[in-house]
């Protein structure tokens, strides 16, 4: 349970499948893509019954409702804190534009079929990036919850990464997903060959 808020274990789970550039680089537009559309989407679902009925229209592009999104999103917001406060802290604004303009978008006419177009795509975009850059399956197929919620976090950490953000944790994190890359082959590697013996 206590790798769930370690930064190091969770990052390299999600990075030992993002690990070739190419991938990386369809991840850093799709994933944010998919949240937002998510966003959209979701704002078709029933409030949760405790919150408040509360809209506020801070212009045509950006409204906050209290709603499953805005629930979504403080709870990604409170984990990325407890993994990593200072980048949580930068990652904040572009969670809440995210927020404030897909529940502004869900109000088109057409946002909804927008929405389900853009996320299509961006879905396709991310397992085409799997199968031909990393040659495996995408995180999603072997844990759900860590690949939906740190897939976000982790686009946004590669980003700082490139700018020079705790250079020592980038480095540490590499070394941590070549191990568990190295892991992960081997298990198959033992998986082929049982099945080999059994067959």
């Amino acid at each position: 349970m206590s790798s769930l808020f370690d930064v190091r274990k969770q990052l390299a789970f999600y990075g030992a499948y993002h690990s070739h550039p190419v991938n990386v680089l369809i991840h850093i537009f799709g994933v944010p893509a998919i949240l937002w559309s998510a966003f959209v989407l979701s704002t078709q679902l029933p409030p949760p019954a405790f919150l408040p009925p509360i809209k506020y229209v801070f212009a045509e592009h950006l409204v906050f409702e209290a709603n499953a999104p805005a629930l979504t999103a403080v709870f990604y917001i409170v984990y990325y804190f407890i993994l990593d406060p200072v980048a949580a802290f930068l990652y904040t604004p572009q969670m809440v534009l995210m927020l404030l303009t897909a529940t502004a978008y869900a109000q088109r006419p057409d946002g909804i079929r927008n929405a389900i177009i853009v996320h299509a795509v961006s879905w396709i975009a991310q397992f085409i990036g799997h199968g031909l850059a990393e040659g495996r399956a995408p995180a999603l197929l072997d844990n759900v919850l860590g690949a939906f919620v740190l897939a976000p976090f982790f686009v946004h950490l590669e980003l700082l990464f490139k700018i020079g953000y705790r250079p020592e944790l980038q480095k540490q994190l590499k070394n941590d997903v070549g191990i568990e890359i190295a892991r992960i082959r081997r298990e198959k590697a033992e998986k082929r060959r049982s099945e080999k013996k059994s067959s």
